[in-house]
Formats: C-alpha cells, structure tokens, sequence
C-alpha cells in the first residue's frame, strides 16, 4: 500500500525512485556493440535469435509487408492516429527556426544556418507492450525538420513480426525504412551501420536498460536525444480534487514499469487517505495489476504540506518527467514551476492526453534531468552552422587586434594568418 508523509519526514530524502538499484548492463552492452562493429547483420541475427527467440528471414520490413499491416490495422486506430498526427504536427511546426544573417560595415556578412540532420535513427520499444504513440511522436518532429531519411528499428514480436499497430504508425507518420531488430544491438546498428542498416546522425527515442545504456555508449559516434530512465509523474493538488481521478492519473504511470514512480503532493490529509483508498480499489481492477501494484508498493507516496507553494518548491526540486497541477488556479501555480518535462494544467488534463492527442511531445527528460533537458523537439533534428565573410577593407580594420589577441595566447601563427595579406600587396 502507497505510504503518507507529511513533509517534515520526507525532506532530504529519496521522493521518486531515481536511486533505485539498477542492473549494471554495461559491460554486456559493451560486448554487444563491439560484436555489431565487428560482424554486423550477422551479430543482429544472432541476437535477435538469442534475445526475442525469433529466427528472421530478413531484418528490414519491405513496403508491401507496411501496406499489408496498414490495411490490417482497424479503421478506427488508424483514424485515431491521424487524428493524433494533426496535433502532434501543429504543435511542432512552431518550433521550427530560421537561421539569420547580419550585414555590417565594410561588406562583413555574418549568419547562421539551420540544417537537419541527414538521417535519424528512431528507436521504438517492444517487450511488455506496444507503443505506435512513440513511432509519431518521434518521427513527425524529424519530418518537419527536414530529416533527409528516417529510420525505425523495432524489436519483433514472438511470432516474428513487428505489430500491425507500430507498422501503421510508421505509414502514417512517413518513417522510410523499417528494421526488425532490437535492444542495445539496435543501438549499435544505428551509430555504425551494418550490411542492412544505415548508419544515422541522430538516434531517438525512449527503451529499456540496455537501451539506454547503448545510447550513452555510442554518444559521440551519434548524437542521440536523451538517456531515458522510468517514467514518472508528480502531481499537486489541493482538496477540491476527487481522489477517485487522482488515483486513475498515478496508475496511468504505475501501469508502465515495477521502477515507475507516482507521487501526490497535496495539502489536504484526508484527500491523501482517501486518494489511498482509491488505489487499492482500483489496481484490481488493471490488467497490468502486478507491474502497477509494485510500482506503487515500492515507489508510491502522497506527501502532505501546508501550501500549495511548498508544494511547488517539491516539485522544483525533482524536476519530474509528468507534472500534473490539479488546483484551483493553475496557471498561477505555473508561475512558479521551473523544472519539469511536461505540465497537465488543471483537473481535466490528465497526462495520458499528452501521450496520446494534445501534441506536446511524450518524448520527455526523466530522473531529473528537466533542470537542463528539455522534451523532444524539432531541434533534437537540427544543428547550426554559422559563417562569416570579410572583404579586404574589413579585415584591415580586424587584424592587428586579432594578431595581438592571438600573440597574448601564444599562438604566433595565428597572428601570421591575421597579418600576411597585408604583408603581400
């Protein structure tokens, strides 16, 4: 059963799990990347083989098996999807930027280019669940980008295949090549290429242990988004609340993983008892009982304060993945949140509109790295490149200074390079 604290007990110690014991998979990792490097498509059977106990014809999923899955994926999903496309691709049409350039004296022209990537690898996980919701969250920001090529990698279900639902998703979202192949191999395949998989500039998207760690562990062949842990979500709310909501809006995190960790923040005492009481009601009644039982045995806590800005500093402190503001006045309470990955303001938002419909991104920053990191963006698909031009004129007026700066660092060829046009005439 989740437990209660008041505040006084809590402050200083672990809030959300974030200091869990956790396997340690690098080395393993490090094995399996090493062996993708050295031998390829061959490595990714293997593995694939050994891990999701399925033997591949092939590891790429061809167009026509895309079209079959696509016209097998009920109508309603599929209408659904699209729906959810339109949101997520309005959403992220305002973050695109432009470069600029900035003309100076004597003909100087400085500027900035905006550029996408050339390819992007998009991670999407498989295991314990299904999730064509992560397919258009992370390929519709890279297509508004520009990315030149997108490329999926999947694990493959028990019968061999990826899931109708997650092919369908990838159609819908505009995903060129698909790959039945998963876990830190994937990973691999995509920082280095193989014989059938492409090597990409930019890998995203969320995954299990070792996913994560391959991502840590190709960084720097790769660019990738972020390092993933479990999901999370925080929620503040005063006693108008009815706990019945409050306690369906902790399951919906509960429900992903045993590590997962849900937290209410309230200033009301008996609206956490009774919020208790509605999570033993409820979890029964989940298929995902067990993972959401756990999640909540060992991870849960209702934490009472005496404000509701108290329980805003909480908050900051964390910097959670899923902030839910559930008061009176949440745009007030907004005000004085700095760090978190994604808000839900008000009672009627719950965080499940945000992995599904709303549009923000569900590609979020966890552990609380929401102090530095931000979700997934058009930006995660772009990088910058900043030029200069000087005519003759301008760079005399520029080179004794940049001579003498470079001379005050030691750097005499520097200083050579500001110097000799002028020195030739």
């Amino acid at each position: 059963m989740i437990r209660i604290y008041n505040v006084k007990e809590i402050t200083g110690t672990r809030i959300l799990n974030r200091s869990a014991e956790l396997p340690d998979v690098s080395e393993q990792v490090r094995r399996i990347i090493s062996d993708v490097r050295e031998n390829g498509d061959r490595a990714l059977y293997g593995y694939t083989e050994r891990f999701d106990g399925v033997k591949l014809a092939s590891l790429e999923v061809g167009a026509g098996k895309i079209d079959e899955a696509y016209d097998r994926t009920g109508e309603k999903l599929k209408s659904v999807m699209r729906k959810a496309k339109e949101n997520i691709a309005a959403f992220h049409e305002k973050q695109k930027r432009n470069g600029y350039r900035i003309d100076k004296e004597n003909g100087i022209v400085l500027g900035q280019r905006v550029i996408a990537v050339d390819r992007a690898g998009v991670y999407v996980p498989g295991g314990t669940a299904a999730y064509p919701s992560t397919v258009l969250m992370d390929v519709i920001p890279a297509k508004i980008a520009g990315v030149g090529e997108i490329v999926m990698v999947t694990p493959p279900g028990k019968n061999g295949e990826v899931p109708d639902a997650i092919l369908a998703a990838a159609k819908i979202a505009g995903v060129d090549r698909v790959f039945s192949v998963g876990g830190a191999q994937a990973i691999a395949a995509l920082a280095y290429g193989t014989e059938s998989v492409p090597r990409v500039d930019k890998i995203v998207g969320p995954g299990n242990a070792y996913v994560a760690e391959a991502k840590r562990q190709v960084y720097g062949a790769v660019s990738v988004d972020m390092i993933a842990g479990p999901s999370e979500i925080l929620i503040i709310s005063d006693e108008k609340t009815d706990p019945r909501v409050l306690a369906a809006d902790m399951l919906s995190q509960a429900e992903h993983d045993r590590s997962a960790s849900a937290v209410l923040v309230t200033t009301s005492r008996t609206l956490g008892e009774s919020v208790a009481q509605q999570l033993e009601a409820q979890i029964p009644l989940l298929e995902r009982r067990e993972i959401a039982r756990e999640s909540i045995d060992k991870n849960g806590k209702i934490i009472i304060t005496d404000t509701i800005a108290e329980a805003a500093r909480i908050s900051n402190s964390l910097a959670p993945e899923h902030l839910q503001l559930c008061v009176e006045q949440p745009f007030q309470l907004l005000e004085l949140i700095r760090h978190a990955g994604s808000v839900f303001l008000g009672r009627n938002c719950p965080e499940p509109l945000g992995d599904y419909m709303a549009g923000p991104n569900h590609t979020l920053p966890t552990g609380g790295t929401a102090r530095f990191s931000s979700p997934l963006s058009v930006d995660d698909f772009c990088k910058t490149m900043q030029y200069s031009y000087f005519t003759q004129e301008a760079l005399a007026g520029y080179k004794d200074d940049v001579a003498y700066f470079a001379r005050a660092e030691g750097l005499t060829a520097h200083a050579k390079s500001a110097l000799i046009r002028d020195e030739i005439k």
